[in-house]
């Protein structure tokens, strides 16, 4: 797995009321969700990137207003064949 070093200043873990590890945790998760509402990445990408279940995953869509399914009115006529 590849790391990845951001500097920050000292006071945003304060800010926002988390430790570090925690604060790591929360730029996955909302980078994965920003990403999966972007349709930049599928779901199952975006499970990894935020490095929780499919399930916890769909908490989270949830918990920030964003839609599991992404699929538009002209992709769902094309499924159907309409």
């Amino acid at each position: 797995m590849t790391q990845l070093a951001i500097d920050l200043p000292e006071d945003v873990f304060s800010a926002l009321r988390l430790a570090p590890r925690e604060f790591a945790n929360e730029m996955r998760i909302a980078a994965a969700v920003q990403w999966y509402g972007e349709r930049r990445v599928s779901q199952g990408k975006a499970t990894e990137i935020a490095g929780i279940s499919r399930v916890a995953f769909v908490d989270e869509l949830r918990r920030r207003h964003v839609s599991a399914i992404q699929i538009d009115a002209e992709e769902l006529d094309a499924e159907l064949g309409l």
